[in-house]
């Protein structure tokens, strides 16, 4: 079966254990990559149009005035042909209990039925969230298997957790 890991990740300022910290790579990419290394599979960024602001406040704002406004923010690539994928890896921040926005946009972009989604997310406390049943609602029909969550300042320790996952 072939896969693709797609993922949304934002670098530069996140909350990591209590603090504001300066990322030069997101969580979430860190995790993408070791999923990458583990499967020889296909990765896919999924990257919005509008970049988001480095500053974790302000960021935090735009993804909360954008899950309000149920917005759908356009991608800034094409998105790959689903239809060569069996399985999807499906990787986000937690933004306010789900997964940003633009990995919905990146979801209603192409037809899911039958696929695979295997649904990881990075996160400082609130573990997936409700994320697992908005992909649900997103695509119908696939198969949504449970998500691993993984605390994003742990992520460079979590090969372990994410190789038992991807098994």
């Amino acid at each position: 079966m072939k896969s693709l890991i797609a993922y949304f990740s934002r670098k530069g300022n996140n909350y990591v254990g209590g603090n504001i910290v300066n990322l030069s790579v997101g969580n979430t990419e860190i995790a993408a990559k070791k999923i990458a290394g583990m499967t020889g599979e296909d990765l896919y960024e999924i990257k919005t149009v509008h970049s988001y602001s480095e500053d974790y406040t302000a960021c935090t704002e735009e993804a909360k005035r954008e899950l309000q406004a149920k917005a759908r923010p356009e991608l800034a690539s094409e998105v790959p042909d689903i239809s060569a994928y069996d399985v999807i890896y499906l990787g986000y921040p937690n933004w306010w209990g789900t997964a940003p926005m633009g990995v919905f946009t990146f979801l209603e972009s192409a037809d899911f039925s039958g696929k695979i989604i295997k649904p990881f997310c990075t996160h400082e406390g609130s573990g997936m969230g409700h994320s697992e049943a908005d992909i649900k609602k997103a695509c119908p029909s696939a198969r949504v298997e449970r998500g691993l969550a993984i605390r994003g300042g742990s992520v460079s320790r979590a090969d372990k957790d994410i190789e038992n996952w991807v098994k």
